[in-house]
């Protein structure tokens, strides 16, 4: 591995997210050459893509990193890092940016999250978890509704449903429990009280050390505007949330970021990369609905357009844990952030239509166009999955950035494409 101060990085990944990562990592004057397992058509034109699929080829994976000389990888999904992925590279000698299997249970596990807040004493809903379907459909009613099933593994953002009554939290349950919706993810759910009031999304660094918080964010879960329809990865996602004022990132600071870094550091679990709290905040503060062990998806689409410092600087911290060292600097303008989905999304996204007008909107210098889940097909950039692009623009203020980014959505045609039409629009209503 390299010693001069140039850093060939390997980011892992396919999505939106891992885009904006590579977009601010070419940036710097410190980076040599950025590299991708497995990326998209879009990944393919700013950095050098491994074809090799990652789920399951960890050596592969790492004989290559080796034969490019990798300094530091990044990853971006939270499958691969619950696989063991950090652990399989640094066992290899790699510096990796990424929780290890152990410390990602964060977000494998709704169950082991669930405890460590318990343990930490940060604020969240009153929960308990279920093997059994009957004994769930009963903490259920004793909860009243609407009330949250979560499958307790992995769903891709998908494994959440709010059941406004007592047929629909049975659908659910026994979805899940009974007929497995999402396999081993389903051996086990939580059943939670809803909390009512309005999400933020805090995302955090971490070197083993100390927590830096990034600049906050909001993201759109539901399919369709006004928060209607079944959950999604994200539809859209705005930075700063006018909803975090300074004073009340102080109150999360306090009542969530020093609880759960006494307790990594208690429990001896050496937590390098990105930590993702998504909270409901009303009237009695911030309480965590989730953490997730990763940069969130669209919010870091939305977040690191805003960030002022080097990318590779902050990597190489993290994977040293030397952050103390950095002060993060922002940019005043806003960024807005609107996903647009295939036809058919979430449960069977259509994918091979051809995406027109990409050369338009990338064009303007204030718009940024991120490929999500897009492939090369006969020379032509297709849709590939579900979430296909992140279109991210800036503003002077929210709505000149809302104006800019629909602006920008609007030269993008492909058959059948669905976006939101009102990321910002609570921001606006704060404003």
């Amino acid at each position: 591995m390299s010693s001069s101060s140039k850093k060939r990085i390997l980011v892992i990944g396919s999505g939106g997210r891992e885009h904006a990562i590579i977009w601010k990592l070419k940036q710097s004057p410190r980076l040599d050459e950025v590299f991708c397992a497995p990326g998209n058509a879009g990944i393919a034109r700013d950095a050098l893509v491994f074809p090799a699929e990652f789920e399951n080829h960890f050596e592969k994976l790492i004989t290559r990193a080796r034969n490019h000389r990798i300094d530091y990888v990044i990853v971006g999904p939270e499958v691969p890092l619950a696989m063991g992925i950090t652990d399989a590279f640094e066992a290899a000698g790699f510096k990796v940016f990424g929780p290890t299997q152990n410390a990602a249970m964060l977000e494998s596990s709704k169950a082991f999250a669930k405890k460590v807040m318990l343990e930490a004493g940060i604020p969240t809903a009153a929960s308990e978890s279920f093997t059994n379907s009957d004994a769930a459909i009963a903490y259920a009613a004793e909860l009243g509704y609407p009330v949250v099933i979560k499958a307790d593994g992995l769903a891709a953002g998908k494994g959440v449903v709010i059941a406004r009554n007592a047929a629909e939290a049975e659908e659910a349950i026994r979805d899940n429990l009974d007929l497995r919706h999402f396999g081993d993810a389903s051996s086990s759910v939580l059943i939670e009280e809803f909390l009512t009031g309005e999400e933020a999304s805090i995302l955090v660094l971490c070197d083993g050390n100390i927590m830096v918080p990034l600049a906050s964010a909001q993201d759109h879960k539901a399919l369709h505007e006004n928060d209607l329809g079944p959950n999604t990865g994200g539809m859209g996602a705005y930075s700063p949330a006018p909803l975090v004022t300074p004073a009340m990132m102080d109150d999360i600071s306090r009542s969530v970021l020093d609880p759960l870094n006494a307790w990594l550091q208690r429990n001896h679990i050496d937590y390098r990369g990105v930590i993702f709290a998504g909270l409901m905040i009303n009237e009695n503060g911030p309480k965590v609905l989730e953490f997730n062990c990763r940069f969130g998806d669209p919010e870091t689409e939305a977040i690191l357009p805003r960030l002022k410092n080097d990318l590779v600087d902050l990597t190489e911290a993290v994977c040293n844990g030397t952050l103390h060292l950095h002060h993060l600097e922002w940019t005043d303008e806003p960024a807005v952030c609107v996903i647009m989905a295939a036809n058919g999304y979430p449960e069977s996204p259509r994918k091979g239509d051809v995406i027109h007008g990409l050369n338009e909107a990338d064009s303007d210098g204030r718009a940024i166009v991120f490929h999500a889940a897009t492939a090369t097909s006969n020379g032509e950039t297709v849709t590939n999955g579900g979430r296909v692009l992140a279109v991210t623009a800036l503003g002077r203020d929210l709505p000149r950035a809302i104006d800019a980014v629909y602006r920008e959505v609007e030269k993008i045609r492909f058959e059948g494409a669905h976006y939101r039409r009102d990321i910002g629009r609570k921001a606006l209503q704060r404003l």
